[in-house]
Order: structure tokens, then C-alpha cells, then sequence
């Protein structure tokens, strides 16, 4: 099992990180993943504390400081991952269409010559994985997602983008994801997609959680 570790965000906050402890940085597993769910359930019902946050390979707990035992807290979190088991969630299988290439895809003849693969090639297989959603970061209702086809990983940009625009599929290293809202970012841009991801106003703000399972589906001819 990875070595874990705790470190502290304040007096209201402190994350368990697996692996890559240090300044070394792993990616993210699904056995990792579930794992943190399975702790991110119980740590919800734990006394004082306010929320609780799975990130890539790691936890973050807030909690009341003027109420909770910091130490006792983070005990719990490392007895709670030495202890941990792989928990399957059962997730919605949510399909998500994604016109390709264009003008909202500028970056796909991109992957296309890195990879080695032809277009036609690209969108097959960013068609055809299912893709499970690991932890939702960096924006609201962006969820990264594990499960790309390895031989379609390709690096960040290395100038991002300033504006990005919302709905915009990406590949960035060995993950894929969808920009909820436009912001600056620099994965690379296959498609794009009108599905709405956040929605402040809703009972649940955000379309995907972690556990989700997501296909893409092409729609439309190539832009």
C-alpha cells in the first residue's frame, strides 16, 4: 500500500496525501481514488467536521477548530487510509456528445502528429474508453477523469491559452476533461461539447461527481 502522510492547511483544514511524498508527484489510480471516497464517507460523519474534499491522490478535511482535536483528526485520517479498502461506486453512466476538430477543437490536428495517429484515428478512441471521474478541481464542476486511451496522451501546451473557451474538450498528459466555464488553461483542445456542467442554481450544482462514468459520443461531421 502507498505511504501516506498529513499535512496542515491552517487551524481549520489538513490534507492526507498518498504517495508521492516529498516533491514527487504520481498520477492518479483508480484504486487511489477509491480508496479516498471510501474514507471521504466516513469522514463525512466524523464530529465537527464542515466538508470534505477528494483531490488527486489526496483528502482534505475542513473541520471546526475551535471545537475538533487536530491531532485526533489526523490520526483518524491515516488509521482510516492504512485501514482502507478499494470501494466501488456506483456511479450514473452519463454520455456526453462532442462535436470534434474546427474551430472548437483547434488543438486536435495537434494530437493527431503527436500521437502519431490520424484524426479519424483520435476521435475513435477518445470515443470508444469509458471514462470514470476521479475528483472535481481547478473550476467549478471540472472533473478529472481517468481512463484515456494511453496512446493518446499529449502534453500541455507549453503557452496556454489565455481564454479558453466553456465546453471545450481537452486532453492534458494522460487525463481528459471539459471546461465548465471559460478561464485560461493549456490542455490541448479536441472538441467541444453544449452540455452544461454547472449550474449554481441547482440542488446539485455540479453534472458530474466522482464515481461517475462518462462516454463521449461524436456528434455532427468533423468541424
Amino acid at each position: 500500500m502507498d505511504q501516506a502522510e498529513i499535512h496542515f492547511l491552517g487551524e481549520g483544514s489538513l490534507t492526507l496525501t498518498v504517495g508521492g511524498i516529498g516533491s514527487v508527484a504520481v498520477s492518479a489510480t483508480l484504486d487511489c481514488q477509491q480508496r479516498l471516497w471510501a474514507i471521504a464517507a466516513k469522514a463525512n460523519a466524523w464530529p465537527h467536521v464542515r466538508d470534505v474534499v477528494p483531490g488527486m491522490n489526496n483528502l482534505t478535511i475542513l473541520f471546526d477548530p475551535l471545537i475538533a482535536d487536530f491531532d485526533d483528526l489526523a490520526d483518524k485520517l491515516l488509521t482510516a487510509w492504512n485501514k482502507s479498502t478499494a470501494v466501488t461506486k456506483s456511479g450514473r453512466q452519463i454520455d456526453i456528445p462532442v462535436v470534434y476538430g474546427g474551430d472548437r477543437g483547434p488543438d486536435l490536428t495537434a494530437v493527431a502528429e503527436h500521437t502519431g495517429l490520424s484524426v479519424a484515428e483520435v476521435i475513435r478512441r477518445h470515443t470508444a474508453a469509458d471514462y470514470v471521474v476521479f475528483f472535481l478541481g481547478f473550476q467549478p464542476g471540472f472533473a478529472y477523469m481517468g481512463g484515456l486511451d494511453p496512446l493518446l496522451a499529449t502534453p500541455r501546451r507549453r503557452e496556454p491559452r489565455l481564454v479558453v473557451p466553456a465546453g471545450s474538450v481537452a486532453i492534458g498528459g494522460s487525463q481528459t476533461a471539459i471546461y465548465p466555464a471559460a478561464s485560461p488553461g493549456g490542455w490541448q483542445l479536441i472538441g467541444h461539447s453544449d452540455v452544461r456542467l454547472f449550474d449554481p442554481s441547482a440542488a446539485s450544482p455540479t453534472l458530474l461527481q466522482p464515481g461517475d462514468r462518462v462516454r463521449f459520443v461524436a456528434s455532427g461531421d468533423l468541424s
